[in-house]
């Protein structure tokens, strides 16, 4: 069985066992055994055969066409992000020649930009969310965590046990889960030790995964703890790097007025002193 075969069956059937007969307008019957819906059910509102569905789910068919795709999504209320992703890995093959450091490096001129960027923490990050470079006010925001090297994923899960994780740092996890699962390359060994190394330590971690849920990580709210103000909620925003497939740039930000805007004028300052000393 291919990849893209067994990426393409495990999503379905994830999708399908999460999504509930009401959420379709079937009703429920008292002799359902399934955890979500049957697989018959998801054929019917795809308008194909039970037996081409099966066929789908156990990574026996051939590449399915762009129709079928798009009937699935709609069977499976997928959103866009979701649907892109069936789309992407419906299309996966195996890497012809794998390479011992798939790492690709940030250009100069992103370098640059991010030490340019004395006010504005930033940091240039790859699919498997492994930290390529971080300006100085990244570090200072973030110190552990944004260090070149680090893995943001694995820092995440490290970080706290189960009693501490409160639903800020769910949250945060799960966007990045769910980020990996979108962006990454099936094929590509660093994601695999990465998804391989959590599934072994972390319970969270292997529940995560097993959603298959693929989004990307575009913008949202982070909180940071940052002395002397303590947790500030900070914006972030996310871009691809132009030109470098595979490279996201990430920054921080606060409204003017804000204690996020307050706490990255007081790094700017701390770093612009350490400088000077």
């Amino acid at each position: 069985m291919t990849i893209g075969r067994t990426l393409v069956a495990d999503f379905l059937r994830a999708r399908r066992e999460q999504l509930q007969p009401e959420d379709v307008g079937l009703r429920r019957d008292t002799n359902r055994r399934v955890p979500g819906l049957r697989r018959e059910e998801v054929a019917e509102l795809a308008g194909i055969s039970a037996e081409y569905y099966v066929r789908l789910e156990q990574g026996r068919d051939h590449q399915p066409s762009e129709q079928v795709l798009a009937a699935l999504g709609r069977a499976l209320r997928l959103d866009d992000d979701g649907f892109a992703y069936l789309q992407r890995v419906s299309r996966v093959v195996p890497a012809i020649v794998p390479t011992d450091d798939p790492r690709p490096g940030v250009s100069t001129g992103v370098l640059d930009l991010l030490d340019q960027w004395s006010h504005t923490p930033a940091y240039v990050s790859d699919r498997n969310h492994d930290v390529l470079c971080a300006n100085a006010a990244a570090r200072a925001m973030a110190p552990g965590y944004l260090d070149v090297g680090s893995n943001m994923l694995i820092s995440v899960f490290e970080s706290a046990g189960g009693p501490d994780r409160t639903s800020d740092w769910e949250t945060a996890a799960r966007a990045l889960v769910d980020s990996l699962r979108f962006h990454g390359d099936p094929a590509d060994r660093r994601l695999q030790e990465i998804v391989g190394t959590l599934s072994v330590r972390d319970r969270g971690f292997r529940r995560m995964w097993a959603s298959h849920t693929a989004k990307p990580m575009i913008s949202g709210v982070t909180p940071s703890f940052v002395e002397p103000f303590g947790w500030v909620d900070f914006n972030w925003q996310t871009l691809e790097v132009s030109g470098q497939r595979g490279l996201f740039l990430t920054t921080f930000f606060g409204p003017a007025g804000s204690p996020a805007a307050a706490a990255l004028a007081y790094l700017a300052a701390s770093i612009n002193r350490d400088i000077a000393s």
